[in-house]
């Protein structure tokens, strides 16, 4: 079925680059988006995997503290609050988090550390502030300490790296 001219300028659809369309499989089909769409459905599938080990295996072990209710932590109540069931999901949403930080943080940033670029030696890595005198990364524009503006200022001091580097 064929477009007329108002069909597709209401569409957003032009003669040359495909207009919206193609805008929308850029956004739909970026790089970030996918990996972003990868972590979510792995990421429910990881905190049902949790939730399966705390709510099968952990809180029934926890459950034998019976403080004599019967029924282990699913009976546990203060006043009509159900308390068991919140403890839970607790458990559940504290392991979640304890091993998204386990694994995002710590070995993601160690890896990412590790591949990061080292500077050549003699380079210098760092300069001193003229205004400061703190230590700032050589290419700073902008001292992280006082603020000021250091970028070709004379009288920044050039640090030369240290032996081991």
């Amino acid at each position: 079925m064929a477009l007329d001219t108002r069909s597709k300028a209401l569409l957003g659809i032009s003669g040359k680059a495909g207009g919206l369309w193609t805008q929308f499989k850029n956004f739909a089909f970026k790089g970030n988006l996918i990996d972003l769409a990868v972590a979510v459905v792995l990421g429910t599938a990881f905190a049902k995997l949790i939730d399966e080990i705390v709510k099968g295996v952990i809180m029934p072990l926890i459950s034998y503290l019976d403080f004599g209710k019967g029924g282990g932590y699913q009976g546990w109540h203060i006043g009509r609050v159900a308390i068991g069931p919140v403890l839970a999901e607790l458990l559940n949403f504290t392991l979640v988090a304890l091993a998204i930080f386990m694994v995002i943080v710590k070995l993601v940033g160690a890896l990412m550390k590790s591949k990061a670029s080292e500077p050549v030696a003699g380079d210098p890595v760092e300069k001193e502030c003229p205004m400061c005198l703190m230590k700032v990364p050589f290419k700073a524009r902008k001292c992280g300490h006082c603020t000021s503006d250091i970028a070709d200022t004379p009288g920044a001091t050039v640090i030369p790296p240290a032996a081991g580097m």
